[in-house]
This record gives C-alpha cells, structure tokens and sequence, in this order.
C-alpha cells in the first residue's frame, strides 16, 4: 500500500479511531444519510449482523464521538466538529477506490492489538 493511496490524516484517524471493519460499515451508512435516527434493528438489518452487535457498534462509536445517542433509543452520525467531519467526508472518498487498502489497514491494527492480548498471557519460562 502506497502512502498516496490513504493520506496521512484519514489514515492516523483510521488507526486511532476504527476498530474493525464492521466500526467503518457502520460509520459509513450513519454518515450516508446523517440526517437519520437509526435503530440498532435497521442497522443489524443493514450490516447484516445480530441486533447486539450492531448496537455494540454504535456504543463504540458513541464512545469515539462519531454518533449521538437520540433520547429515543436511535442514532446519528455526528462528527462533533467539522474537522472530524472533513476527515470522514475524505475517508468515504478513499474508502470507494481502495477498499482492500482501507481494510488491510484496519486490520492490521486489529491483528496486532490480539497479538498483544495473547502474549499477555504467554507462558513464559523462567531463566
């Protein structure tokens, strides 16, 4: 993956910010039409997983500042501030052409964060 492929700032906020590719699928469908209050039943639906996952999902990204939590149980997309916004409105664009990058990228972060988790509990031998 070449650096022109995912700019700097997308890929920091990808790094910093998206857990897993699911995260990113959600994000993106809130963002497509930010003026809707979604369900975590419409967004299961959408993203094809269970109602529990789609509405750990949203928990993240609530608890990343990507979405606001409606007081009648939906969600929205809300960057928080248009610099956030900007980078997302960018991350939409690369993420349409290079959707492999985008998600060997979000992978790789993942890999590493279990690979860290598993040596926590590696046996080690004692010298």
């Amino acid at each position: 993956m070449t650096a022109s492929n995912v700019p700097a700032d997308v890929r920091r906020f990808l790094l910093a910010v998206i857990e897993s590719v699911p995260h990113l699928e959600a994000l993106l469908l809130l963002r497509a039409d930010s003026s809707r209050w979604w369900d975590s039943a419409d967004l299961a639906a959408r993203l094809y997983v269970d109602e529990p996952t789609a509405s750990r999902l949203l928990s993240d990204l609530r608890d990343r500042g990507l979405v606001q939590h409606g007081s009648n149980g939906s969600w929205r997309f809300d960057a928080g501030d248009a610099e956030r916004a900007r980078i997302v409105d960018r991350l939409v664009e690369v993420y349409s052409r290079h959707v492999v990058e985008v998600a060997e990228l979000i992978h790789s972060t993942s890999d590493r964060k279990a690979q860290r988790f598993a040596d926590a509990f590696r046996w080690r031998k004692e010298t």
